[in-house]
């Protein structure tokens, strides 16, 4: 019974983990138009290590430009046209950061933009162990359980928008298809009014001829 509690006491722990794992990253898919920036902002303390990851789903050629900046405004990261990206660093000061996300490159194309943003580092699974003394089997076990979660769920992230791309190539490469269908459709159309039109054009002027001869 107290092996069946102690199990039950460390997956609540692992699941409210797992929990606060994902309060600590901002992930969010959103739109750019065309001609169009779009900010923003996190708080962040000094010394918390941080990563900023985006991938441009769909739209146009894939691509957008990424700006990050400090509090005092210093660029920290400047990429132009990148389709995806990642970047980390360690927070230097105390502060508002911002990241950018700019398709003002682009006239008439907008963009779907996805990006994670995650500021620090997971906390410990048991914060209250001794971290001197060796964890017992059941403790490793929870912790590669909780590792190997983390993994999943980076990988339903990366094959989600991989199938938004893909899905978007092929709703544009099906469009682009249908027009060119039926601009075929139109020109066979127009050729076959021109040869019964021009047929019926020799034979009107056979019949106008032999009608003059006989007169």
């Amino acid at each position: 019974v107290m092996m069946f509690g102690s199990l039950r006491v460390l997956l609540q722990v692992l699941w409210a983990q797992l929990l606060c794992g994902w309060v600590l990253g901002s992930e969010l898919t959103f739109e750019l138009p065309d001609n169009a920036k779009q900010c923003f902002y996190e708080d962040i303390t000094v010394g918390t290590k941080c990563t900023l990851e985006f991938q441009v789903v769909t739209g146009g050629h894939y691509d957008v430009d990424c700006r990050l900046e400090d509090p005092d405004g210093t660029t920290l990261y400047k990429e132009m046209k990148k389709q995806y990206d990642s970047f980390t660093f360690t927070a230097a000061k105390n502060g508002t950061y911002k990241f950018c996300f700019s398709n003002e490159f682009s006239t008439f194309t907008h963009k779907t933009v996805y990006f994670d943003f995650q500021v620090g580092d997971d906390p410990p699974l048991f914060p209250n162990e001794n971290r001197v003394t060796a964890l017992t089997q059941m403790e490793s076990a929870c912790v590669s359980i909780h590792e190997a979660l983390k993994s999943v769920i980076d990988y339903q992230t990366h094959f989600r928008l991989r199938e938004a791309q893909g899905r978007s190539r092929a709703e544009d490469l099906n469009t682009r298809v249908a027009f060119w269908s039926i601009g075929e459709a139109l020109i066979l159309l127009v050729v076959s009014i021109s040869q019964v039109v021009l047929l019926r054009s020799f034979f009107s002027d056979k019949k106008t001829t032999m009608t003059r001869v006989g007169s």
